[in-house]
């Protein structure tokens, strides 16, 4: 019995161990199932997101932490969610395969510190991180892409070599932060750098040091100056591609800028108004330029000289002066033909050529060649400052002159200007007198000042010619100082205008007439030409700015007299025309008013004879009582009927008779046509005679 028993109790405890066995079991896979795995480790995603084999999509979802994630996942999708720093769980430095995180537009204020480290890009854009520390960064040895744009970033929370630790970061983008500098310590790997709209407004030597393998660089939207620019900031960037400064304070290009690779420079939206020669030297990659939205007016002649694979230009906005100092860009793009697209280069000055491209200006560069030729040969268009005017070299009396730029052009369209030694003023003993008028053998030449800074020109020729050279020349000058000014005039036109001119001196201007073959020999004033002709010249004076309208001149003082027979012979007779219409008007009035005073006259004695000088209404309407309800006026009253009929408590009928009232003066409402010869005009009698019943009755 005691063996049976043991045998018993042993068979109990062995199948209590297989049940234990066996629970212990079913709990373990309960525990797998719960962490997304059964037996073959199969990926489950989790319910709140969407899976796309290794892509978790849980974005848009409104979380505010991250839930369980499967470790096979390469790229999470967790932007436009609630997350903030404390919704990072730490397991997500154990999903070692995760390659790239979405998380912009959340509510993280500091940077993750619990990353995978196998992490390559983040998204971080539209968050409130404000500081970058070296130990979350240092978690992330094999990242190449960081995007913090638009978040809370200042120059003093970037911690000292805060990238120190990341060898392979190529993209770093800081664009809309609080950044007042360029970041330090940034790695020698990178090569795009975006860092704009911040607010930096200065970039020392040393900022960009060490990044010789940038190849983009974005500065857009921030505070520079060129003074707060260092000479040789840029120079150091020996690979970079593509530079972009963008909304800026810059006057001009930086200073060496790179040229060995740089394919696309953007100067847009600055407040450029000049482009030295030679600070485009050596850009032959460059592929696109921007200088739209400056104040441009011309670009010196070489400027684009290296520009041999340039194939988008785009300048629009701003004033473009068209004249000779354009002309070389005109050539330039003429030979590049359909190689090259280019936008905005319209003409805004002179007036004449206001809104036409520059392309279309055919006629008038012919002519700016035209004028080069008769200076003796233009060698090129020259270099050209701000205010448009071109340099051209030009030969007077046989001396060759050295180019100059004076700003802005004087005349109209196409004005040459040069240094002339040796030439002298016109020579007084000629036959003409310097007055405000000349007059030679065929030409007849007349000045006169319109204001302090500009003098209309004049002329008459008795035989037609080809071109006329004008020259002007201040007084009080040397003409070896360059002062000389000259311009040649179609054939076809005989006024010209001299504007930019000195307040309160005196010009000689002098014109003469080309003839075909004398373009290209001699000089202006002074010079010899092929015409018999001698120069037809005059002199004028300009006004004093200061004084007013009515002292600036004879000559406008006569112009304005000469305006005054016309004006007063106008004013004159509208004011007869208005005295007779208002003349007209009172006769009509008084001729109305007699008639209205006789015909009230023979009423009025009409009257008298009846001896009765009572008021019409007051005859006419009776003293107010309870019982009468009076009309005031010619009229009619009206009476109860209380004395004929009982009067009842509620009565639902009441009877009136109208009584026809009779004015005492013999007026009234009904007259009949014949009331001359009518004896009982004036009483009852007549009105019944008129038609008129005396009692009518009226029901209510």
């Amino acid at each position: 019995m005691v063996l049976e028993g043991v045998a018993e109790t042993r068979d109990c405890l062995f199948l209590l161990l297989l049940c234990l066995t066996i629970l212990i079991e079913v709990l373990e896979c309960a525990a797998a199932a719960s962490q997304g795995l059964d037996g073959e480790g199969d990926v489950v995603c989790p319910s709140v997101c969407r899976c796309d084999e290794d892509f978790i999509y849980c974005n848009d979802r409104g979380l505010s932490a991250i839930p369980p994630l499967p470790p096979s996942a390469t790229v999470l999708y967790l932007q436009n969610n609630h997350i903030d720093n404390a919704g990072l769980p730490t397991s997500l430095e154990h999903l070692s395969t995760v390659r790239v995180i979405y998380l912009y537009d959340n509510e993280l204020d500091d940077f993750p510190m619990h990353l995978p480290p196998s992490l390559r890009e983040l998204h971080l854009q539209d968050n409130n991180i404000r500081v970058l520390p070296r130990a979350a960064l240092a978690r992330l040895p094999q990242l190449e892409k960081l995007h913090l744009d638009d978040n809370s970033v200042s120059t003093v929370s970037i911690e000292d070599q805060a990238f120190a630790d990341n060898p392979r970061l190529r993209l770093l983008f800081l664009s809309r932060n609080h950044l007042s500098s360029i970041p330090s310590g940034l790695p020698a790997s990178l090569e795009e750098l975006r860092l704009d709209d911040n607010r930096i407004s200065t970039i020392p030597t040393h900022a960009f040091r060490g990044l010789s393998s940038l190849r983009r660089l974005v500065l857009d939207g921030n505070l520079l100056a060129n003074q707060r620019i260092a000479d040789d900031t840029f120079s150091r960037l020996s690979n970079l591609t593509e530079l972009s400064l963008v909304r800026n304070s810059l006057q001009t290009p930086p200073l060496n800028l790179p040229s060995a690779h740089l394919q696309r420079l953007s100067l847009q939206d600055n407040a450029l108004i000049h482009m030295p020669r030679g600070s485009l030297d050596g850009m032959r990659r460059l592929q696109r330029l921007d200088l739209s939205g400056n104040n441009l007016t011309t670009l010196p002649r070489g400027l684009f000289r290296d520009l041999e694979s340039l194939g988008q230009l785009l300048v629009r906005g701003n004033p473009w002066h068209c004249g000779c100092n354009l002309r070389w860009l005109y050539d330039w793009l003429e030979a590049k033909g359909n190689t090259i697209t280019v936008r905005g280069l319209t003409c805004q000055s002179p007036e004449r050529v206001r809104d036409m491209p520059l392309r279309d200006l055919t006629s008038q560069m012919d002519d700016c060649e035209l004028a080069a030729a008769g200076g003796g040969g233009v060698g090129g268009a020259g270099s050209a400052a701000a205010g448009g005017a071109g340099s051209n070299r030009m030969s007077g009396a046989g001396v060759a002159a050295s180019s100059t730029t004076l700003s802005p052009p004087q005349g109209s369209l196409f004005t040459l200007r040069s240094k002339r030694p040796g030439l002298g003023l016109p020579d007084t003993a000629m036959d003409y007198t310097l007055g405000s008028s000349g007059v030679g053998k065929n030409l007849a030449l007349n000045v006169k000042p319109l204001s302090h800074d500009s003098i209309r020109v004049t002329w008459s020729v008795a035989q037609p010619s080809s071109s006329f050279r004008l020259s002007w020349l201040r007084l009080g000058t040397s003409a070896a100082m360059g002062s000389i000014t000259e311009t040649l005039v179609r054939g076809d036109r005989r006024e010209y205008l001299l504007t930019a001119l000195q307040p309160v001196s005196s010009y000689i201007i002098c014109m003469v007439p080309l003839v075909s073959g004398s373009v290209s020999k001699g000089g202006m004033i002074g010079g010899d030409t092929d015409s018999d002709e001698a120069p037809v010249c005059a002199k004028a004076e300009t006004s004093d700015p200061n004084l007013s309208e009515v002292d600036q001149g004879d000559d406008k003082g006569s112009e304005q007299i000469t305006s005054l027979p016309l004006a007063g012979i106008i004013g004159g007779a509208t004011a007869i025309v208005s005295l007779a219409f208002i003349f007209g008007i009172f006769c009509w009035y008084g001729h109305r008013a007699g008639r209205l005073s006789s015909r009230d006259h023979y009423s009025r004695n009409s009257s008298a004879r009846k001896s009765k000088h009572y008021d019409d209404y007051i005859e006419s309407g009776t003293k107010k009582d309870t019982t009468i309800l009076e009309i005031r006026g010619p009229g009619f009253q009206m009476t109860p009927m209380a004395a004929r009929e009982p009067l009842q408590p509620k009565p639902i009928r009441e009877d009136y008779i109208i009584h026809t009232i009779f004015p005492s003066n013999g007026t009234g409402l009904y007259k009949p046509p014949n009331n001359a010869n009518n004896s009982g005009y004036g009483t009852n009698r007549g009105y019944r005679e008129g038609g008129i019943p005396d009692i009518d009755y009226s029901y209510t």
